[in-house]
């Protein structure tokens, strides 16, 4: 039990990570999971066998949002017998089939029965008629009954489209859980809703000891990173997410190309019209479903599109869709921006880029995302100032020549201030706070701030 709390909380994954999100809440009967995510580099989560609730126990499951480090244990969960009900908003409902179907298709192949974790998995066809058949959506702001006289709600979360915090109301007690919360001004979101008190916060952490600036400042050091790396006429590859930061990328270079004052102060980049390449199959699907999405939009986005200017749409921005496609773009020699997934340099196309293009001197590798310990992106940004610097991409040894950049900026996620300010736009502060979805650096920097603005317990 939390102290003090009629409620039991058990961690599963992304306690003190910043993948691998699972959290499950027992009260009044009702056995309730926030988020089932797969870990990602070199963390880890609990084996399903051992945890305190079976899956077939499991009533409910929140889904803050469709990143897979939020949704990507859903196969096993449902294959160890989970039949509850999946609640989330209208947008992650739209936005689950095809990341768990390229999740599937990537670690699992296609319709197979394999055993993982104890678990066999189900065909991927029927998998997704499961979560389909589960899955109930939810508008934001309202509060619902959920059972046993529990009610929810949903606020917007600004991470991604779609993404929400969870709060529940377990009688005369309650808890949110924060979910991946966004950075002010992130393109096409709305801010983040502010939730009413509560007794116990879960709030991620990720970013909770570090400040990424402001929105222009962020489109600026865009502009400048991508106007001198291609001078040379060599590439800029861009790990992204397939979900999120890839929209939101494609976003800002729009802006860099078509709005007055960036063409000005950008007329270098603006006048070689160097395309740009979205080479991911995912990230165009997500970016079709983005835009069939446009009543979840901000407000400056849908006065673009208002304008004759789509921000997901430009003339020089180019998808890459088949493996032939792929392929061809290996061998692209010109200057270009490429965008591909994985975020973290994983797996997925970026790997075959940068097994191509790292080795190159005159070519630049960005990232706009937290990098995992243990994943090849880290790994780069850690060691590429070193002497004779290398990474392992795909069991290959990789010398690292091109030049790295890191635009924090771009995060997704909200920074220390942005998590400070949230808390703080609270009509009182919570009873409790508990830090999660982040490495203990980060957590250690945030809880101390948090007991000096609010005075609760960290």
């Amino acid at each position: 039990m939390e102290s003090g709390l009629s409620f039991a909380l058990t961690h599963l994954g992304g306690e003190q990570t910043v993948t691998g999100s699972c959290h499950l809440l027992r009260v009044n009967g009702v056995n309730i999971l926030v988020d089932c995510g797969l870990a990602q580099g070199g963390e880890r989560v609990a084996p399903m066998a051992s945890w305190p609730v079976p899956p077939d126990k499991i009533d409910f499951l929140f889904l803050t949002h469709a990143h897979i480090d939020h949704i990507g244990r859903l196969p096993e969960l449902i294959s160890g017998g989970f039949r509850g009900e999946i609640i989330t908003t209208e947008a992650t409902a739209f936005l689950l089939a095809p990341l768990l179907e390229d999740a599937l298709r990537l670690n699992w192949g296609q319709s197979k029965n394999i055993s993982r974790n104890n678990f066999t998995l189900t065909p991927i066809k029927q998998l997704l008629a499961e979560v389909e058949r589960l899955t109930w959506s939810f508008e934001y702001g309202r509060e619902f009954d959920l059972k046993n006289g529990i009610r929810f709600q949903l606020g917007r979360a600004g991470h991604i489209l779609g993404s929400a915090w969870v709060r529940l109301a377990l009688g005369g007690e309650s808890v949110v859980f924060s979910g991946d919360l966004g950075a002010p001004e992130t393109p096409l979101l709305p801010a983040p809703d502010i939730p009413a008190p509560c007794d116990l916060l879960v709030m991620e952490s990720t970013y909770g000891d570090r400040l990424h600036g402001d929105r222009r400042e962020r489109v600026a050091r865009l502009g400048a990173i991508l106007q001198h790396a291609l001078a040379d006429g060599g590439r800029v590859f861009i790990p992204a997410f397939a979900l999120g930061r890839s929209q939101e990328l494609i976003y800002e270079i729009d802006r860099l190309y078509t709005e007055k004052a960036w063409r000005a102060e950008f007329s270098g980049l603006a006048g070689a019209r160097v395309p740009v390449f979205l080479d991911t199959p995912l990230g165009l699907k997500i970016t079709e479903v983005y835009g069939r999405l446009k009543p979840f939009w901000d407000q400056e986005s849908k006065e673009l599109l208002a304008g004759g200017d789509n921000p997901l749409d430009f003339d020089i921005l180019y998808g890459v869709d088949s493996a032939r496609e792929h392929h061809l773009l290996l061998d692209y020699q010109g200057p270009a921006i490429v965008l591909a997934g994985s975020g973290m340099c994983s797996g997925g196309r970026i790997v075959d880029h940068l097994k191509n293009g790292i080795g190159e001197a005159r070519n630049d590798i960005l990232f706009v995302g937290y990098q995992a310990a243990g994943t090849p992106g880290r790994d780069i940004l850690t060691y590429h100032r070193r002497p004779g610097a290398y990474v392992y991409l795909d069991d290959r040894r990789c010398d690292i020549r091109a030049r790295v950049h890191q635009l924090t900026g771009y995060s997704a996620h909200a920074d220390q201030a942005g998590l400070l300010a949230w808390v703080a736009a609270m009509e009182q502060p919570p009873g409790r706070i508990k830090l999660v979805h982040g490495e203990p650096p980060a957590q250690a920097a945030l809880a101390e701030k948090l007991r000096v603005s609010t005075g609760s317990e960290v």
